[in-house]
C-alpha cells in the first residue's frame, strides 16, 4: 500500500513535469524539437535573449532621457521684445520685467517645443516666426490659445535643419 501510493505520487508528478514542459514549449517561439532536454536548452537561450532586449531597452531610455532637454530662456527674451515693439536700444529698460514674455525650450535630438505666455500685441506672431526662422529652425505645427483678454499662450514645434549645429540655440 506505501508502496501504491509513492508509484502513484510519482506517476503524478511526472504527468505535472510532463503538462509544465508542454506549456514551456507553447511560450518559447522557434522550437523545432519537443523533447525536454530541448525545450530546456531553448528555453535558456530565449531567457538570454530577453535579458539582452532588457539591458537594450533600459540603454535606450537612459539616453532617451539624456537627450531631453529643457532649458527656460530669460535674457533673450528682451531682445524679441525689443524687435517686436521696434525698440534696437539697449537703454529702453523701464519695465523690462512687466513686458518680459515667459518662453521655455525643450530639446529632443533636432525637435525644440516651444512655449511661450507672453501680452497679446499687434504682429507679435510674425515677429516670433521670423525670429525662429533666423536661428534655421523651420517649424513644423504651432498652436496659440488667448489667454484672458491682454495674454497669448503660444506652442511652436520647430525642427532644426539638416546639418546645424544642436547647440542652435545658446
Amino acid at each position: 500500500s506505501q508502496l501504491e501510493n509513492h508509484l502513484m505520487a510519482e506517476r503524478k508528478r511526472r504527468e505535472l513535469l510532463t503538462q509544465q514542459f508542454v506549456a514551456l514549449s507553447a511560450v518559447v517561439p522557434g522550437l523545432k524539437k519537443t523533447d525536454k532536454m530541448s525545450v530546456l536548452g531553448e528555453t535558456i537561450k530565449y531567457l538570454h535573449q530577453l535579458k539582452e532586449k532588457v539591458k537594450s531597452f533600459e540603454e535606450e531610455v537612459a539616453n532617451y532621457r539624456q537627450t531631453v532637454e529643457s532649458v527656460v530662456l530669460v535674457k533673450k527674451t528682451q531682445l524679441l521684445v525689443d524687435s517686436i515693439n521696434g525698440d534696437d536700444d539697449d537703454n529702453n529698460n523701464n519695465n523690462e520685467n512687466d513686458s518680459l514674455p515667459q518662453i521655455e525650450v525643450k530639446v529632443l535630438e533636432k525637435n525644440l517645443l516651444f512655449k511661450v505666455h507672453c501680452e497679446k500685441q499687434k504682429g507679435i506672431l510674425p515677429k516670433l516666426f521670423s525670429e525662429i526662422e533666423k536661428c534655421s529652425l523651420t517649424i513644423v505645427t504651432m498652436s496659440v490659445i488667448p489667454f484672458g483678454a491682454l495674454a497669448l499662450d503660444i506652442t511652436i514645434l520647430a525642427q532644426m535643419e539638416m546639418g546645424l549645429d544642436e547647440n542652435v540655440m545658446e
